[in-house]
């Protein structure tokens, strides 16, 4: 039997993207799953996630599923991915210390359909477990019965709905199947050795990696800024705004390759936002040109702000004011932009990254090019990067 991919990067931070889909651990379009016919399904499928090891080869403290990536632990991610509609239950082994840690990250990210299970002294002995949940049919049980089980491994958190369907499919084909394509694996020489049954190896695509060692975290923690980066929202609310706003969009078009820009005019009570964090959009630019009045972006900020939706990812908010240089010193307009430092301290508490930045309006053709050509690189990184030291700076293109 053929192995498919590595099952990490060859090195930190390499890592092969592919086409993610809905149910991917970042924002990505709704590609149907390939070969996916609902009617083909399954009635009831359910998952098992054993997270209950140590993470001994991370060389750190905090077990590998809890460590944090962007601020957020790791396993959050591997459950964000398992947002598919047709999965009926998660079942999350995690040890007794961690139990209250593993809640407190189900309410904090706004993970649903997650049942927890007391893990083993092993890991087959978690899945037994996680397994045992779903089978026990008592009256107050909540789970559904299901008729295909997939197990999956807490730490591969790039999982994508397509692979998950073909398991299912070949499952149901065969009578079990494994997409852990490390060593064979353990899971799937059981199946051979105690079921009794056929079994099949589904090759997975490279990003179904495991976060093994601390430099896997990195790795991580690079595909997902990349991913991430790759929609941004140019918000305007004047003409003299959308032509800016335009002029932004095609030189950060060649700082951000394949990123979509989109340049839009939010509703007067900034209440659109919900809409573009429901849409998997983290990056807005905010454009101010030739005024003082910031109403606008400060209504965008207060909606932000109160959104009830969990920010499954740094925010990054760039407030973009357009002067003349000439008439008005950046210095001198610095000083009446002080507001956005403080405004930045409260956010970055809701995981907003606030950053303003001071772009010369010049009427000079080629001198207003250059300063949005800088102006552009300026908030590229700050995309990219989405460093929290960063968050309250006023910076000048």
């Amino acid at each position: 039997m053929e192995l498919g991919p590595h099952s990490r990067p060859a090195e930190p931070g390499r890592c092969v993207s592919g086409s993610p889909s809905a149910g991917s651990a970042f924002p990505a379009s709704r590609v149907p799953a390939a070969g996916a016919e609902p009617g083909s399904r399954p009635a009831a499928v359910a998952a098992v996630l054993p997270a209950g090891g140590c993470g001994e080869r991370m060389g750190v403290r905090t077990p590998k599923q809890f460590c944090r990536v962007l601020e957020r632990p790791l396993i959050s991610y591997t459950l964000q991915a398992w947002r598919v509609c047709w999965i009926k239950d998660i079942v999350v082994a995690v040890t007794g210390e961690n139990m209250e840690a593993m809640r407190n990250i189900i309410q904090r990210y706004g993970h649903k359909r997650i049942s927890l299970a007391e893990a083993g002294a092993t890991r087959h002995r978690s899945i037994f477990n996680g397994l045992k949940a779903l089978a026990e049919d008592q009256p107050d049980c909540k789970l559904t019965k299901p008729e295909v089980v997939i197990i999956h491994d807490a730490v591969r958190p790039f999982v994508e709905e397509d692979i998950l369907l073909r398991v299912v499919m070949a499952a149901k084909e065969h009578g079990c199947s494994d997409y852990d394509l490390e060593f064979g694996t353990e899971c799937l020489q059981l199946a051979l050795k105690y079921c009794h049954t056929k079994a099949k190896l589904v090759e997975g695509p490279p990003e179904l990696w495991k976060v093994t060692y601390k430099q896997d975290l990195y790795a991580a923690e690079s595909l997902i800024k990349e991913k991430i980066s790759q929609e941004i929202c140019v918000v305007v609310n004047t003409k003299d705004e959308e032509s800016v706003g335009h002029l932004l969009k095609e030189v950060l078009k060649n700082e951000l390759n394949c990123a979509a820009i989109t340049p839009t005019a939010l509703d007067h009570s900034g209440g659109d936002v919900q809409n573009f964090l429901i849409d998997q959009c983290y990056s807005f630019i905010c454009v101010t040109v030739l005024s003082s009045d910031f109403q606008a972006p400060r209504k965008f900020l207060t909606a932000l702000e109160e959104s009830s939706l969990p920010l499954l990812y740094p925010v990054v908010v760039v407030l973009v004011h357009c002067l003349d240089f000439t008439f008005v010193l950046p210095t001198q307009k610095m000083e009446s932009l002080r507001w956005i430092r403080d405004l930045a301290k409260e956010l970055k508490k809701r995981n907003v990254l606030l950053s303003g930045l001071l772009i010369n309006y010049s009427q000079d053709e080629q001198k207003l090019q250059e300063s949005l050509q800088q102006g552009a690189s300026i908030i590229a990184a700050l995309v990219k990067e989405r460093r929290p030291a960063l968050a309250g700076q006023l910076l000048v293109a």
